[in-house]
């Protein structure tokens, strides 16, 4: 064990360069060709940044789902002649009177077949997501609560990926964003010192949609008569108020791109969007069948802009102008390229940490490192000597393997991190001083230096080795079960357990036995 080829030196070498090499970006600024120049991220704890507690409002789930069944039932009772009235909803579905007692058993399998087929084949409600119960002609469809359930995870789920998307465009590094309970998102933005510009990036569901504006009649014959069925009132950020058609032509859902841009005529800051080729066919015949009729661009049911069409825009991409401001229109492009959020996010907490909080943090946390660090040294030189130089020459490549690997990885770096770090270095010499007693054991037996060295290593490697992975267990544990800081700590502590133990069997061994074979000793001060 003690004998090492030249190629395995090599490969050693090799590995301690690939290590110093991982590590030294975060020591200097200066950029190494053909290596990745990554630093550590450094989490919200040490950088400064904004924390947020959002919640998904289940409820407007509910109500869409509810509003959706509306419309399908109300569009087919229409297409097969089925005289109905009081359709609308209630707080756990919605319900409808059948006129006519003669369609009850047709609008009966019109609903159910509007629906999707239970597991269930001897339940009367066949569908999944609403029970059906009739009383004579009133029909009542009532929201399953499992199917309910699931739509709040899947939500949850579809927000989380949505929130990255948004965050990402900001060009900030490394945000934590993590599930929380059922129906809550932990976000956490190193590095994002404007909470409001998150906030606002973050409180609209950016649902986009394009509709017609409804010329048939004034806003004020509107207000004073009765809104027609197939129109509504909404207004602009200013509070114009404009008649909309409900029908909508084109879903936001259909856009594929969507950056900010200048108006050449005007210079004033736009968002140039594109559709895929289904929403442009749709855009393109909605636009040459409205020649010459306002319609409306509309966000989150605020109305952006209601612009005249001239020609019809038959490219599949157009503008939307709105009197942004430059960042109005950075923030508009990067929810619609991200996407609409499945339902509205509620900010249930805010903090902000300054920078300066973090510094006092990071100098804390090396402080103590050093500290640590400088009184390892000295113990293990003081008790074993030359081995122990040796230890310690282990201990701090051990710590470069450290870094390097947390930089190889993109990991984010937290205070509790740092106390991993910390505890490592208390860890990482544990192995050597069980090599090291079991070596002096052996030389007390009176064996050869060599043999001692042999034996010593040989004797303690499955000790070692044992409670090295026992550690590495707890760490992958608290990894896959803990969040945030937790987190943070099982990342240096996992990584920290396998590079003190390569160091300690192979890096010191190498040290060792170069030394002994150079110099041959008669025997061991130890």
């Amino acid at each position: 064990m003690i004998y090492f080829s030249n190629s395995k030196k090599i490969f050693l070498l090799i590995i301690c360069f690939i290590g110093l090499f991982l590590a030294f970006p975060n020591f200097s600024k200066v950029n190494i060709p053909f290596f990745p120049n990554q630093t550590i991220n450094l989490g919200l704890d040490l950088r400064g940044g904004s924390y947020l507690l959002l919640e998904v409002e289940t409820d407007s789930i509910k109500n869409d789902r509810s509003q959706s069944l509306l419309e399908d039932i109300r569009s087919t009772f229409r297409k097969n002649k089925i005289k109905y009235s009081g359709l609308k909803t209630n707080q756990n579905g919605i319900q409808v009177f059948i006129r006519d007692e003669d369609q009850i058993s047709e609008a009966r399998k019109l609903i159910q077949e509007s629906n999707v087929s239970s597991s269930n084949l001897f339940s009367s409600n066949i569908n999944k997501e609403f029970s059906i119960n009739n009383n004579n002609n009133l029909f009542i469809l009532e929201l399953n609560e499992n199917s309910l359930k699931e739509k709040y995870r899947s939500a949850v789920s579809q927000s989380i990926e949505i929130i990255r998307r948004r965050i990402d465009g900001l060009g900030v590094t490394e945000p934590s964003i993590q599930r929380q309970g059922n129906n809550r998102i932990l976000l956490e933005v190193p590095g994002m010192d404007d909470p409001q510009r998150l906030k606002d990036l973050l409180g609209q569901t950016a649902k986009l949609n394009f509709r017609m504006v409804d010329t048939s009649i004034s806003i004020n014959e509107a207000k004073q008569t009765r809104i027609p069925s197939r129109s509504e009132i909404l207004s602009d950020a200013n509070g114009f108020e404009y008649l909309v058609m409900k029908k909508v032509l084109v879903s936001g859902e259909r856009l594929v791109d969507a950056q900010a841009s200048f108006d050449q005529a005007t210079n004033a800051p736009i968002v140039n969007f594109r559709f895929d080729s289904l929403g442009g066919k749709y855009f393109a015949k909605a636009t040459s069948e409205n020649v010459g009729k306002p319609f409306a661009i509309i966000l989150d049911n605020e109305v952006i802009s209601a612009p005249v069409i001239r020609t019809p825009i038959l490219g599949g991409s157009g503008q939307i102008e709105g009197g942004f401001t430059v960042e109005e229109a950075n923030n508009l492009s990067i929810l619609l390229r991200a996407g609409a959020l499945p339902a509205p996010l509620e900010i249930l907490e805010e903090k902000t940490i300054g920078p300066g909080l973090g510094k006092d943090s990071i100098d804390s946390g090396t402080s103590a490192a050093i500290i640590g660090l400088i009184c390892v040294l000295i113990f293990i030189i003081l008790s074993y000597g030359r081995f122990g130089f040796y230890a310690n020459f282990a201990l701090i490549l051990n710590i470069i393997f450290i870094v390097g690997i947390l930089s190889l990885l993109q990991a984010t770096l937290t205070l509790p991190g740092i106390a991993g770090i910390v505890l490592t270095i208390g860890m990482a010499v544990d192995a050597n001083v069980i090599i090291f007693e079991r070596i002096r054991d052996e030389i007390n037996n009176e064996k050869k230096p060599i043999s001692a060295v042999e034996s010593g290593y040989s004797k303690s490697f499955g000790t070692i080795l044992d409670a090295n992975i026992t550690t590495l267990i707890a760490s992958l544990v608290l990894f896959f079960l803990g969040t945030g800081p937790v987190k943070g700590f099982a990342v240096t502590l996992s990584i920290g357990i396998i590079t003190s133990v390569f160091t300690a069997f192979v890096i010191t061994r190498l040290l060792i036995a170069m030394w002994i074979l150079k110099k041959r000793p008669e025997e061991l001060s130890l």
